[in-house]
């Protein structure tokens, strides 16, 4: 989508207002208080519409992201086109730039963006042939970090260092298909086979690499392979885990070359927020990837 397409369809606040008017209380609709089928009309100098019937007041923005901002809509509208617009995301300060206000605020407007960007349905399993893998995210240990066990095997003092200080990840990817990633405790059975069972259906073909704890959850799905990266064999015909690695490679390429690092805290929301363009590529051509943002932030009905 084009600025020029995004000006076109929202030109100023009416027309973001109108869209949450048509979207949650279209004509037609029935008035939450006479509970008759009515047209709202709006209210002047409110963000407001009224009931042709009754007059019982509606608020578009009520109970979404937007309720109380002091923001514009229109700049609220512009942010997720300029968040939608990039393919590894954008940073607070770059909006701050771009629509002139706080960096508190940018930071403020793109976390409760993110936290829409969810697409977390237990109903909604992957299935087909799905790979499973974790990574660990973090940087690397400043020099000196490492000095403080006693370990004199420098290898294991780096893994316990690792263990103490990254953050597993684990995903969970649909050949060709959809993604689910989490930040998990753990790399144990207990934690894996839970996501697993929740997120894949049983009668998928699970694929995964020879972590030991993957063995005692294959019993769960109709086929489990492994490869073995151990032995340095990473393809061996449809046996791989290359697609979910190469989701990994996506993320920390992008969190690295646009936020430079991102807490434990917020990585989850920032998770989502990749999850949701990859689940959404094969959409682009034919629906700008604006309109999907703008679907799942404004998605669910607002108070009345």
């Amino acid at each position: 989508m084009t600025y020029t397409e995004f000006v076109r369809a929202f030109p100023d606040n009416t027309a973001c207002l109108d869209y949450l008017r048509d979207k949650y209380f279209p004509a037609g609709s029935e008035c939450p208080k006479c509970k008759r089928e009515t047209r709202f009309h709006r209210i002047t100098g409110r963000s407001a519409y009224s009931c042709q019937y009754c007059g019982h007041h509606v608020y578009p923005t009520a109970g979404t992201i937007f309720e109380k901002s002091t923001v514009s809509l229109h700049l609220w509208f512009y942010a997720i086109f300029l968040m939608s617009s990039t393919r590894c995301g954008m940073a607070a300060k770059q909006l701050e730039r771009e629509i002139g206000v706080t960096y508190k605020t940018a930071h403020r407007m793109f976390k409760l963006i993110r936290s829409m960007l969810s697409e977390d349905d237990d109903e909604d399993m992957l299935t087909g042939e799905v790979e499973m893998d974790e990574t660990a995210y973090g940087g690397k240990p400043r020099a000196g970090e490492v000095a403080k066990y006693s370990d004199h095997n420098l290898r294991q003092a780096g893994a316990r260092w690792g263990a103490e200080n990254k953050t597993t990840v684990v995903g969970m990817v649909e050949r060709g298909g959809r993604v689910r990633a989490y930040v998990v405790p753990d790399r144990g059975q207990r934690t894996l086979g839970r996501h697993a069972r929740r997120m894949i259906d049983p009668a998928s073909i699970l694929y995964t690499d020879e972590w030991g704890p993957y063995h005692g959850i294959r019993a769960q799905f109709a086929e489990h392979h492994t490869i073995h990266h151990k032995d340095k064999v990473y393809v061996d015909g449809l046996v791989h885990t290359n697609t979910v690695e190469g989701y990994f490679g996506l993320i920390k390429g992008g969190i690295r070359g646009v936020y430079r690092s991102v807490s434990r805290k917020w990585l989850q929301s920032y998770l989502d927020e990749y999850s949701f363009r990859y689940n959404h590529r094969h959409t682009i051509n034919s629906r700008p990837m604006f309109w999907n943002f703008l679907d799942q932030v404004t998605g669910g009905q607002p108070a009345a």
